[in-house]
């Protein structure tokens, strides 16, 4: 979990935009993160397994 003051600076507008940080919004953690749900890799898991992402179904072959 990130401290609250790195996930405010994380939300203010970035002087350059190669300082950018993408946080998930669930939990604010940085590495692992999914660009099309804002989520970390963690999140995005327990939230398809329980079944709150609509569109996403565990796969089986």
């Amino acid at each position: 979990m990130a401290t609250e003051a790195k996930i405010a600076k994380s939300k203010k507008i970035a002087k350059f935009t190669t300082r950018q940080v993408n946080r998930c919004w669930k939990c604010g953690r940085r590495h692992g993160y999914m660009r099309d749900f804002e989520l970390c890799r963690i999140c995005f898991r327990e939230l398809a397994n329980r079944g709150e992402l609509p569109g996403i179904t565990k796969s089986s072959w």
